[in-house]
């Protein structure tokens, strides 16, 4: 076997020499082409890393059965946690960047003419993995004119397969806790609801009873989301019933041995819009402190496009609401002790 250089193992013969100012093709030297190219390049080489990572664990959780407490799922938060620190990186790219003044930038920014970072397919595919549907985003028309064909067709190919978002909708309703009568025999309620488990009547009524005055209209957002009917995932809830109820059952006993791998898998997904949304606005006040209310290169709106495709391009927002559903340790249901012992967190368990 040959011996592996450094040089020739990270290809930097075609990586260093992969920057092509258009300053230099017009004779009107911009110093800080190089760096605008050399940050885009970096951020395209991290959208990479980033479907390395979304594609490996769209594969594990694909899989028809997934421990909880497995080593499967430990891969898959580590490779969760490993995107939310990328995505940091990506943020903290923005503090590079800003080193350029809008003066630096008007040395060339005309000559990039009509190419914008709207087009970078990458980072709409990645958009689309975590769960991001064409329906769902801001300006279709636009986003559709601003990109070759061959990487809309890759992006809808990625919208045909299951999503990370669709994949974790399918495991939370896997989650046995309620499906075992025999776990719930010894607990005791104050009311219940026809066709709906034991548990999730007390937890109603001590989550009501929890609420402030104004707060009271809650409770029908509670129905809606935990008590209708299991139905078929839509565009407005794209979690089920059934997932909701699984998802806030570990988000209010996560303290439990083998709750604690699924809340920080819950937990890496937020983060991951976190970032996203973090990136987003960081990226929407650069373009404003650069070209102000200017458009874009693209053709877009500029900020004004920026912001409205950031407020709402929420890809995990229907875990995140779930938070509004919490009520305070003290009050929560206590466990029977059958339950306890199959979260693990008494002998025999």
């Amino acid at each position: 076997m040959p011996d592996v250089h450094y040089h020739d193992y990270l290809q930097l013969d075609r990586i260093l020499n992969a920057q092509f100012p258009e300053s230099d093709k017009h004779q009107l030297p911009a110093h800080d082409e190089m760096l605008f190219i050399i940050i885009h390049q970096a951020y395209e080489l991290w959208f990479k890393q980033l479907h390395h990572e979304a594609v490996s664990i769209a594969e594990i959780m694909g899989k028809p059965a997934l421990n909880d407490n497995s080593p499967e799922l430990q891969t898959v938060v580590h490779r969760l946690n490993r995107m939310v620190t990328i995505l940091r990186v990506l943020v903290h790219q923005v503090d590079i960047m800003e080193t350029m003044t809008p003066m630096d930038f008007l040395d060339f920014r005309d000559m990039l003419r009509p190419a914008s970072g709207f087009q970078s397919w990458q980072f709409k595919d990645l958009e689309a993995k975590l769960g991001l549907k064409f329906q769902h985003r801001h300006g279709q028309e636009y986003y559709v004119s601003q990109l070759r064909q061959e990487h809309i067709d890759v992006i809808r190919n990625t919208e045909k397969k299951k999503s990370i978002l669709e994949l974790v909708n399918a495991w939370l309703e896997r989650m046995p806790f309620f499906n075992e009568e025999e776990n719930w025999k010894e607990f005791s309620v104050h009311t219940t609801i026809k066709n709906i488990p034991s548990f999730w009547a007390e937890y109603r009524y001590q989550y009501q009873n929890s609420l402030a005055e104004a707060e009271k209209n809650n409770i029908e957002a509670f129905d809606e989301i935990f008590i209708r009917p299991s139905s078929p995932v839509n565009d407005q809830q794209r979690l089920s019933a059934t997932a909701s109820r699984a998802a806030l059952f570990i988000m209010l006993y996560r303290g439990y041995p083998m709750l604690q791998l699924p809340f920080q898998l819950l937990n890496a997904l937020l983060e991951i819009d976190e970032q996203l949304s973090s990136w987003r606005y960081r990226h929407m006040n650069m373009v404003h402190r650069m070209i102000g209310m200017r458009i874009g290169t693209g053709g877009s709106s500029g900020k004004d496009y920026l912001k409205a495709a950031a407020d709402k391009h929420y890809i995990f927002k229907e875990i995140a609401q779930l938070n509004s559903f919490l009520i305070e340790r003290r009050k929560l249901p206590a466990l029977p002790s059958t339950m306890e012992r199959r979260l693990g967190f008494l002998a025999g368990g």
